[in-house]
Formats: C-alpha cells, sequence, structure tokens
C-alpha cells in the first residue's frame, strides 16, 4: 500500500446496518489481496457489534457487483512464482472469507447491479437473500480461464440448484440474467435499475422488523441442518438458538403482540 492509496472497501453503519460497498469500479470491483484483507477486518467488525443486525453488500458504480478475482494480479503473482491456488483461502490474505465464514450469524443482503462474475458471484451465492438490478448478470467463468470456482462456488451452486442445472452452468460459464436467476432461485428480487435502491430498503426494513436473536438462530440452524437427515436436524443443538430461547425477546414478542403493539426487540 502507498501512501494515499484509498481503501478498496467502504465500510458504513448506518443505525442497525452495515453498509459494505467493494470499491474499486474502475476495475469493476475486481477484489485484489488488499481487498481481502479489508473485507476480513469488517466482517470480523459486524460480526461483533451487537447494535449491527443487517449486513448490506455491494459493489461501487452501475456497472458490476464485483467480476471476482483480480485476474491482472494473479497473472503477475504467477509469474513471480507464486505457488498456485486451489480451494478455498486458508493461508491466504483476509481468510477466512465470507465464502468460508460459516459461522457469520448476522444475515447479509447482497445488492447487485451489473456483474456478478466468478468471485463475485460466489460472494452473492454466500448472502443470505439477494436483490438485483434487471441489467445484472451472473456467471462462474472459471473453467475458461482454466481455473476453478475456488471460493466455493461449485459446492454453493450445486447446493442451490438441480445438480444438471449447476453442472451446466459451471463446466461451460454460461451467463444467467437476472431475471433467469430468479426462476432458478438464485435472487428473491429483480427490478429496474432505477429502484433498486428503494426494492433493498425494503428488506431491510423487512429484516430489522424481526428479532434479531431469533434471526440469527433461523439463519444458524438452517445453514447448519441443510444436509442433515430430518430426524438429526431435530436433535442437533444451536447455539443462537439457545441464546434465543432464553433472552427477554422470546418473552417480548409474544406480549407486545397480546398487548397490541409493536415489540421492542433488545437483542438478549
Amino acid at each position: 500500500m502507498t501512501v494515499g492509496d484509498p481503501p478498496r472497501v467502504r465500510y458504513e453503519k448506518d443505525g442497525h446496518i452495515a453498509r459494505v460497498t467493494i470499491d474499486r469500479p474502475k476495475v469493476l470491483n475486481a477484489m485484489d489481496l488488499r481487498t481481502h484483507e479489508e473485507l476480513a477486518a469488517i466482517w470480523d467488525d459486524a460480526e461483533a457489534d451487537d447494535a449491527i443486525r443487517l449486513v448490506v453488500l455491494t459493489g461501487a458504480g452501475d456497472r458490476a457487483f464485483s467480476v471476482g478475482q483480480d485476474l491482472h494480479e494473479t497473472a503477475r503473482l504467477n509469474a513471480a512464482g507464486t505457488a498456485p491456488t486451489t480451494f478455498g483461502s486458508r493461508g491466504r490474505p483476509g481468510w477466512p472469507r465470507l465464502t468460508e465464514r460459516f459461522g457469520f450469524s448476522k444475515p447479509i443482503l447482497a445488492r447487485v447491479d451489473g456483474y456478478a462474475l466468478g468471485g463475485g458471484f460466489e460472494l452473492v451465492l454466500a448472502c443470505d437473500i439477494v436483490v438485483a438490478s434487471e441489467r445484472s448478470v451472473f456467471a462462474l467463468p472459471e473453467a475458461r480461464l482454466g481455473l476453478v470456482p475456488g471460493a466455493g462456488g461449485a459446492f454453493r451452486l450445486a447446493r442451490q440448484l438441480p445438480l444438471k442445472t449447476a453442472m451446466g452452468l459451471l463446466l461451460t460459464g454460461r451467463r444467467l440474467s437476472a431475471p433467469a436467476a430468479a426462476e432458478l432461485g438464485l435472487v428473491n428480487d429483480v427490478v429496474p435499475a432505477a429502484d433498486l435502491d428503494a426494492c433493498v430498503e425494503v428488506w431491510a426494513a423487512d429484516l430489522l422488523r424481526s428479532a434479531p436473536l431469533a434471526v440469527r438462530a433461523i439463519k444458524e440452524a438452517v445453514l447448519r441442518s441443510v444436509d442433515m437427515p430430518l430426524e438429526a436436524a431435530f436433535s442437533a443443538t444451536y447455539e443462537w438458538e439457545r441464546r434465543r430461547m432464553l433472552s427477554e425477546d422470546a418473552v417480548e414478542g409474544p406480549r407486545a403482540f397480546s398487548e397490541g403493539r409493536e415489540p421492542v426487540w433488545r437483542g438478549r
């Protein structure tokens, strides 16, 4: 990093919302090693800050959410003799990256406007809710570059889509329009670009209306149990559910309902 070199990621706290923006619009928000380092510190802070209940992740500008790994940097590293990489980011800057933060407990909403390619699409796949503009495009083009979707794309896509559909996209690098991605269940809402921010704020308001410990308990239970037999899912232990069950909020919700008022969540 040089003196005066601006950060790669903007991080702003807006009430209970953390707004995270990959800020390299000139290179379509491609992620270099420094970007990953900055993101790691942000994920640490967002998880630790009890006031934060929701993260909105996006890319700067109107051309791309992110086109994934900065391949110009990758080519330079390869030329310098850096060891080749494979699945996961252990031992590399920014580990664990969002795609490997399996215990990140707060909901993450992806705001997608433009290209979400390679590692950018893998970030989207790791989010909980996705809102995209109609002009957005999704793809994992790694096979065309002699690479693999090493940030979990190969694993998550095959879990989030029928296997043949996922294999077709993974092995060819074909692109998905936002409406097509929504039809496949990869995107929650597709709206005109002019309406994207308003749609994100509606989702954010709905998420913040829910009890924070209940949201974290549900997210943990769903993601941990998705590959379990149903009987095992019922009998497993979930830490955030234990906290919710014993919380003030678990009492406040039914009480507020019976009193005909909005609940006041304390998150404890």
